[in-house]
């Protein structure tokens, strides 16, 4: 059977294939620690729980609307109002999952042969995104803390570019943009109109005391701007699978009606549960971000006293980028380390830790780990790394 050149084009997601393979050897009764996918290894709150399983004594079991139900869509417009965007219903569609909502986005508004500026480091699935829709990536380089490189952006903006996505704060680096730099971009995307879709999934998950805006609160952006979220990491709901998106209304209609015809609505239990996520105390949410903190600083500090290996510190997300590029040319075992690939692989055989490599994020030098699990597990990791490392010549 012919595969389609859409089909060809795209590659599986190495972060889900690292996983995959961990859970492969754990299966196996292996002792892998796993810092690949980023998914919170707390359990979803006990209220969101109960509300699921209201929704099952109610009989809430049916077909929903195929943009996701009133209820959700108000709590959606009221959570994104204490943020500073003022949308209404119309303007809100539901999905199975932000990775859903960013293709619906995508998909809506790159035509065949447009460009898509995607600053570098960026997260695996957005560049096959582009690719499925038909448009081009356009890789924005960064600097040596992983911000955009404005200036460089400009100059690759051509007559064809006709959307910049935004991860902020960002998956693979935990980078978070400065009011600032985000006032900067928003000058630039209205200058030379361009729309922004901005992944705004880890919003919750910022360190740092500064005020953090959604590029859509800057002037001229709302209107060229779609903003993407959903419950996955802020109530640790990842298999829940809702995300949703904010846009115009004219955007969302045809997004909605594009739904309509893949997967109608979302699943009718998570939305109700979602909803009382949205409605609901935010305490437990805070009480995973104290968490993960601790959990950072604990694997910073562990990082910084390998020799050879060097990390930014993240101020959002759960996630960290360390530089493994001085091993490439070095052997274990008689394998030889060439890139990130080999070090990941070699690494996960030889001592059980899953990590992600850093070539689909578009920086070859560096692999991801994330700290979305236990203060055990970070620990023991990162000594099996220092040790793997020790023994590379």
């Amino acid at each position: 059977m012919k595969i389609t050149n859409r089909c060809k084009g795209v590659s599986p997601s190495v972060t889900l294939a690292i996983s995959a393979k961990a859970k492969l050897l754990k299966s196996q009764g292996l002792d892998v620690i796993s810092f690949g996918a980023g998914e919170p290894d707390f359990n979803t709150p006990k209220f969101i729980c109960d509300a699921a399983k209201e929704a099952l004594d109610l009989g809430i079991t049916k077909y929903t609307p195929a943009s996701g139900t009133m209820e959700l869509k108000k709590a959606i417009v009221n959570t994104l109002a204490k943020k500073g965007l003022e949308y209404k219903p119309e303007n809100i569609v539901v999905s199975n999952g932000a990775k859903h909502s960013l293709h619906n986005a995508i998909a809506s508004i790159v035509e065949e042969g447009d460009e898509v500026l995607l600053p570098i480091p960026y997260w695996v699935s957005y560049s096959e995104m582009i690719k499925i829709s038909g448009g081009t990536p356009v890789y924005v380089p960064c600097d040596e803390n992983f911000v955009i490189n404005l200036d460089e952006m400009e100059k690759l903006i051509t007559d064809k570019t006709t959307a910049l996505i935004l991860n902020n704060p960002s998956n693979p680096t935990g980078v978070v943009l400065s009011k600032d730099i985000i006032k900067r971009i928003a000058e630039i995307c209205v200058k030379n109109d361009i729309n922004v879709i901005s992944d705004e999934i880890y919003d919750q998950l910022i360190y740092i005391d500064d005020e953090i805006p959604s590029i859509a609160t800057m002037d001229g952006m709302k209107e060229r701007t779609i903003v993407i979220n959903g419950v996955s990491k802020t109530y640790s709901m990842t298999g829940w699978r809702i995300g949703y998106l904010a846009a115009p209304e004219n955007v969302a209609k045809a997004i909605a009606s594009m739904q309509s015809h893949t997967t109608s609505g979302p699943n009718s239990i998570a939305q109700y549960a979602s909803c009382a996520a949205l409605n609901g105390s935010l305490d437990e949410a805070i009480m995973m971000k104290k968490a993960f903190i601790e959990r950072r600083d604990a694997a910073v500090a562990a990082i910084e006293k390998i020799d050879g290996l060097t990390c930014i510190v993240p101020d959002g997300a759960f996630y960290i980028m360390i530089k493994v590029s001085n091993f490439y040319g070095k052997s274990i075992n008689g394998k030889k380390i060439n890139n990130s690939l080999d070090f990941s692989s070699l690494l996960l055989e030889e001592s059980l830790v899953a990590l992600v490599p850093g070539d689909d994020f578009g920086t070859p030098e560096y692999v991801r780990i994330s700290y979305a699990c236990s203060m055990e597990n970070i620990l023991e990791g990162i000594k099996r790394i220092a040790e793997f490392t020790a023994k590379c010549n």
